[in-house]
């Protein structure tokens, strides 16, 4: 992976290990990548990572946030458009595929694009060919796609809000991001990465986090993961005048109350609830197994390879487990 970004991807924990590994797999494949993963775990990042330690690292890396595009322009800030193609157009536009050309265009929130502009991104997708609106001419452009969802998008398939064919298209390969509370420690680790650099910017190098920050972090949920937990630390930061930072505090409401979590959707809180009951479900069959995949496998009523992947979907160690139930058996 190129040294440039790689750093970024900060943490030790096995899920991050694997998703280093995976990124690394992925960047020397020219094909397209789907990376999945919440809000705030850093897909841009890692789709930054990918395209600098591929061959196309010397040409243009280009972000589209596919939600911040209007759905009537869409095709035109993808594909460009001829002056006077539609009001507004007092000049030509090449397009964001032409800008990214030998390179990577990176389109986050995928899933924002309208059904008429999944099927024009299918086109470009088959061969790399594409018009302009309001062109005659066919365009080609030599570049790698690379997208990003926070939302389930089989789902969306199957509710016909996505399209199954692009979806084939774009899932050639794939990066799952794991939530920080999936990360174990990591998040301790990250955060006094952020309050060390806050420090070294403010010239405050000898700030620390106090124990009930450390206590905080491991038992906060942290919903926006990396991006929240970067948005308190430095909150916590700005309003402390001592060396000491306290995070729970600045998460605390003025009144010293806890403040509500964000509301979400519908799709969002169900995909959140399923998550954790796999988890808890997948992790007590390990603990009654004793990590032993395959009877976990036969309990559950799955093959042992699909049983395997939602252990390492939630990071679980068969092996971990197995030494945790030895260190139980022997201290009976």
């Amino acid at each position: 992976m190129s040294a440039r970004f790689s750093f970024q991807l900060l943490g030790s924990s096995e899920s991050l290990a694997r998703v280093r590994t995976q990124i690394e797999r992925v960047a020397k494949v020219d094909a397209a990548v789907l990376i999945e993963g919440e809000t705030g775990t850093g897909k841009e990042m890692v789709a930054r990572a990918i395209h600098y330690g591929s061959k196309r690292a010397d040409r243009a890396f280009v972000p589209v946030n596919c939600g911040a595009l209007a759905e009537t322009l869409v095709e035109s800030e993808l594909f460009g458009h001829e002056r006077g193609a539609f009001t507004d157009a007092k000049v030509a536009s090449l397009g964001l595929v032409s800008e990214a050309g030998g390179g990577t265009l990176f389109l986050d929130e995928v899933d924002a694009l309208s059904l008429k502009a999944q099927a024009a991104l299918l086109r470009f997708l088959q061969d790399g060919s594409y018009r302009r609106v309001g062109g005659s001419s066919t365009k080609q452009s030599d570049v790698r796609i690379v997208v990003a969802s926070n939302a389930n998008l089989n789902e969306l398939s199957e509710a016909r809000r996505f399209r199954k064919d692009l979806l084939y298209r774009i899932n050639v390969l794939s990066v799952y991001l794991p939530t920080l509370h999936e990360r174990g420690d990591d998040g301790i680790e990250l955060a006094r990465i952020f309050l060390t650099r806050l420090g070294h910017h403010h010239g405050r190098p000898q700030v620390r986090l106090t124990p009930a920050s450390i206590a905080f972090i491991q038992s906060y949920t942290w919903p926006g993961n990396v991006r929240e937990l970067e948005n308190v630390v430095q909150r916590a930061f700005l309003l402390s005048d001592s060396n000491e930072v306290d995070i729970s505090q600045a998460m605390s409401h003025p009144r010293g109350e806890r403040p509500a979590a964000e509301p979400v959707v519908f799709r969002t809180a169900k995909q959140q609830a399923v998550k954790e009951f796999e988890r808890l479900y997948v992790s007590r069959l390990l603990m009654q197994t004793n990590g032993n995949l395959t009877q976990a496998a036969l309990i559950a009523g799955q093959d042992r390879s699909a049983f395997g992947r939602l252990v390492r979907k939630h990071s679980l160690s068969p092996s971990r487990v197995q030494a945790t139930t030895a260190a139980r058996t022997g201290e009976a």
